[in-house]
């Protein structure tokens, strides 16, 4: 039986929890040999790679602060010695943290865009010296950039800068043959969301009453969007977003 992402290699940043675990489970269901990155949860990391081994997959915990260009660096060069060439890589690793404008400090400013950010580009930058025509880069970003919440200025503007990354990267390169697109979800209920105390402010609530579908997301409702720009059936799509919030705006 054929699976979508038969004979492809996967690094999925901040997999070992949420969306990011997610992603990498439902790659390893569609075929492809999944690098779960983690930053501090190893054991989250191990468990996510032992249920895709239990399951007759191939997955590898390795541990990268996606801030650090030297742990970035040799996350890759890992990912290569252990299954070869990267074929996708998700941005997936990120921090949020809504505070109003009068609490903004630098040190705020720099946690958020260290890693919602230039993890990103770092990421994509070792990446590519890996990967060949035909690979697909994928970045979370998020629906802040559309309804924009009160107090997520600096957090909505890290989503922000990646969709213009995503689009300033896919024509950077094309010429390699390499697809740079981006998911945005709206607000999913994830271990990170509910220890934020995201969904127990009113917050929550106000979102399920103004989404039409009438729920939060799941991560299982993002994972097949970042499937689909993995595999080759988008190989003619770069520079492009995918909205998955539930009608959410």
């Amino acid at each position: 039986m054929a699976y979508r992402l038969d004979g492809k290699t996967a690094v999925v940043t901040g997999a070992s929890k949420g969306l990011g675990a997610a992603i990498a489970l439902r790659f390893a269901a569609e075929g492809a040999a999944v690098v779960v990155n983690y930053s501090h949860s190893r054991q989250a990391a191990d468990d996510v790679v032992c249920h895709i081994t239990r399951c007759g997959g191939a997955a590898v915990a390795i541990q990268a602060d996606m801030r650090d260009e030297e742990q970035v660096r040799r996350l890759f060069a890992e990912a290569h010695h252990t299954y070869g060439g990267i074929d996708v890589l998700v941005n997936n690793a990120g921090v949020y943290h809504f505070q109003p404008l009068q609490d903004l400090t630098l040190e705020t400013f720099r946690h958020h865009f260290d890693l919602n950010v230039y993890g990103y580009l770092l990421a994509i930058k070792e990446a590519i010296a890996y990967m060949s025509p035909g690979a697909s880069i994928v970045n979370m970003s998020s629906t802040v950039t559309a309804f924009g919440p009160t107090d997520s200025s600096v957090y909505t503007a890290t989503k922000g800068a990646i969709d213009g990354l995503t689009r300033a990267l896919s024509n950077e390169l094309a010429p390699r043959g390499i697809r740079v697109n981006a998911i945005k979800p709206g607000v999913v209920d994830t271990d990170g969301v509910q220890a934020g105390g995201f969904l127990t402010d009113g917050f929550g609530q106000a979102i399920v009453a103004e989404t039409p579908l009438g729920r939060l997301g799941a991560p299982e409702d993002i994972a097949p969007a970042a499937v689909y720009l993995a595999s080759d059936e988008t190989a003619w799509m770069t520079g492009e977003y995918i909205t998955l919030s539930g009608g959410h705006r």
